[in-house]
């Protein structure tokens, strides 16, 4: 893709819950600072997911796009939930056409940003043809909302027909793969990193210290 990105990727899925929005901006601050360019979101964030979480940390990055007047500085990723709570589109969290309108809009509301630079589906869905689920997010591209697009915690065999199905319609292909991945998770190695390394697709680990247990933070 066009889309050049730092090393490493600022995760934000803490503010709103842990962290304040005061935080959050001087954490994001500090990132642009250090020349890290790349940030990742999600609708579902803060974490732990809650109703009154919910969208918290897409509101709080745009609120920093519009203090400081910086979108253009940042390639900006997010995600449209998957299957989880039920309070989150009335429970319609399958990839379908219609939820993909929904939530990419809520997203930019949220985000005060007429465009995603990566937009990706968060977590598996068994239901919804995958057809369907690229076609609509083949027309979010050529509706300009979306640059790119990804996917998360995907199976291997799921990606490999995900790419297939674009080829063969002309979709928009997943460009990035965003799987958790650290030095005690390693899966990922077996089948999803040979896989993304032949159809040259980004991969974009999350949990690379496992959540504070490589850290030294637990005794």
């Amino acid at each position: 893709s066009e889309l050049k990105v730092s090393l490493i990727c600022l995760g934000t899925m803490t503010w709103g819950e842990q962290n304040t929005q005061e935080e959050a901006f001087e954490q994001m601050d500090y990132a642009l600072d250090q020349g890290i360019n790349f940030f990742d979101t999600a609708e579902m964030y803060a974490i732990p997911p809650s109703e009154k979480t919910f969208g918290a940390t897409e509101t709080i990055i745009g609120n920093w796009f519009k203090e400081r007047n910086n979108r253009g500085k940042i390639i900006l990723a997010t995600k449209i939930s998957g299957p989880g709570p039920s309070w989150i589109r009335g429970g319609g969290l399958q990839y379908t056409k219609t939820n993909i309108t929904i939530a990419i809009e809520e997203s930019l509301k949220r985000l005060k940003t007429d465009y995603i630079d990566l937009y990706q589906v968060h977590h598996v869905d068994r239901e919804t043809p995958a057809e369907e689920r690229l076609r609509a997010l083949d027309d979010l591209i050529h509706q300009g909302k979306v640059r790119y697009i990804g996917c998360s915690n995907e199976y291997a065999w799921r990606l490999c027909d995900a790419l297939w199905i674009s080829e063969i319609r002309n979709f928009a292909r997943y460009e990035s793969l965003q799987p958790k991945y650290n030095l005690l998770t390693r899966d990922i190695e077996e089948e999803i990193l040979p896989l993304c390394r032949e159809k040259e697709i980004g991969v974009i680990v999350w949990g690379p210290l496992a959540a504070g247990y490589l850290t030294g933070k637990y005794k």
